[in-house]
């Protein structure tokens, strides 16, 4: 684990923090809070953009690679959502774009990067009540303290 002092936590609380971003207004809420958190313990934070095309994008190649356009473009716009508000508040936010499935994706750069808390927004879909939003999921999986800011 990096203990440099850009990496060493002013207080006990989290070191790096991880915060989804998707563009939504929960999301970009949850990436001002963790934020805030990030500056006031002197923490590493690492928004993660998740670009999650849907399942049967395949079965049409050129709508396939319409659609992967139109996510690397969306993920480019919230990445400079992030580096403005950042440059806002005087801080540096470390963006990584991926994709794949939110809660898989997010588990896995809050494990490589050995993460103490993920900050996420609450999810505005009504399905979600039923089968679970990501937040849910995050707090069920009981390997960070998870922020869900509405």
């Amino acid at each position: 684990m990096d203990t440099s002092p850009a990496h060493r936590p002013a207080g006990d609380g989290p070191s790096t923090i991880v915060t989804g971003v998707d563009g939504s207004p929960t999301s970009l809420r949850a990436a001002a809070y963790a934020a805030g958190l990030a500056r006031r313990q002197g923490a590493r934070l690492v928004a993660v953009h998740v670009a999650h095309p849907p399942v049967t994008a395949h079965l049409a190649p050129l709508v396939e690679a319409e659609l992967r356009g139109t996510l690397q473009e969306i993920a480019e716009e919230v990445r400079g959502e992030i580096q403005q508000g950042a440059g806002h508040v005087g801080m540096n936010i470390d963006f990584v774009a991926v994709d794949g499935d939110p809660y898989g994706q997010l588990v896995r750069v809050a494990d490589e990067l050995e993460a103490d808390a993920i900050v996420v927004g609450a999810s505005a879909h009504t399905g979600h009540r039923i089968v679970g939003s990501l937040a849910v999921r995050l707090v069920r999986a009981g390997r960070w303290p998870v922020t869900v800011v509405p």
